[in-house]
């Protein structure tokens, strides 16, 4: 992950968002200020940086501690998915997963109510995941559990690296669940008394336990990883926006007419905001680059001291 860049797109996502909002003077259930909620996603964008790190950092397993797994060692309720390994599953869950966190803000634009306050709305979707990849990330990048296909043949180069021992908690279910309910919650908060509103939760619901019964597919998480990804995600996505909410009743009737410009621009955001979750779980999951101490003499004799870069091709 490149945390220069990323926190780079974040200020030009709020920047571009909020202040245009708060020229309209669109109603709102929501209060937000850009000198309070930058620094903060600044910040938890600063902790996903360090979770990224502490997964690079972490001990491989070798090929003893593969070979000492023992599936009675699993507690009962995640016996069933050990050994469990398929790629079509994990291409599926990828898809159900990064599709999602580029439909939401996408389909939030095209929200009539969302419109006139858009900027805000992105700001807080960017907030509310970013407070999710710093949970996941400081946790995978401190927690060790092996993933469920080291307990049969498959995964080939998988097999090792720190990728291997990131199992807890479920990264897509959890980030997948932040973004649907998050959607949810805001289309409350802007349509209150909607009667699409149970079907909005009820997909809000389904999508991330979708992705979760493809992880487990997969061999990539057991079902308790997937549980608690399920429940960090929905608890961060509903709680980040109630906690903006103001005392205002929100009344649709001032909601100024939209535009469909301006809504294309919000794909456009959606879609950005997919490839950023994109590059950060290709960081996540290892390019082969690392960085670490190196010293020696060289081919004079004199001795040297620094850090080398390199990458595993």
């Amino acid at each position: 992950m490149k945390p220069r860049s990323t926190l780079f797109l974040a200020g030009a996502f709020l920047m571009g968002g909020l202040l245009p909002a708060r020229a309209q003077q669109a109603p709102s259930p929501y209060t937000t200020r850009f000198a309070v909620e930058a620094p903060i996603t600044a910040g938890l964008l600063g902790l996903s940086a360090t979770g990224l790190l502490l997964v690079q950092h972490k001990r491989t397993a070798t090929e003893a501690d593969l070979a000492a797994l023992d599936r009675a060692n699993i507690p009962a309720i995640d016996r069933f998915s050990a050994g469990r390994f398929s790629e079509r599953a994990q291409l599926l869950s990828d898809g159900f997963c990064y599709g999602t966190l580029a439909l939401v803000p996408a389909l939030l634009a095209f929200q009539p109510n969302v419109h006139g306050r858009y900027g805000q709305v992105a700001g807080l979707y960017l907030e509310t995941m970013s407070s999710t990849a710093a949970l996941f990330t400081l946790t995978v990048g401190t927690v060790y559990r092996y993933r469920p296909y080291l307990y049969g043949p498959d995964g080939g180069e998988l097999r090792h690296g720190p990728v291997a021992t990131d199992a807890f908690f479920g990264g897509h279910t959890a980030h997948t669940a932040t973004a649907t309910f998050f959607a949810a919650q805001v289309f409350h908060d802007f349509n209150p008394g909607s009667k699409a509103g149970p079907y909005v939760w009820g997909v809000a619901a389904a999508v991330p336990a979708v992705v979760a019964y493809f992880r487990v597919q997969a061999g990539k998480h057991f079902l308790t990883d997937n549980l608690v990804g399920y429940a960090v995600g929905a608890t961060v996505g509903i709680m980040v926006p109630r906690l903006h909410r103001n005392d205002t009743v929100f009344d649709p009737a001032n909601v100024p007419p939209q535009r469909f410009l301006d809504s294309a621009v919000g794909v456009g955001v959606g879609t950005a905001a997919g490839l950023v979750a994109l590059h950060f779980y290709k960081r996540l999951h290892g390019t082969g680059v690392s960085l670490g101490p190196a010293q020696g003499v060289n081919v004079n004799g004199y001795a040297y001291g620094g850090v080398r870069l390199a990458r595993v091709l």
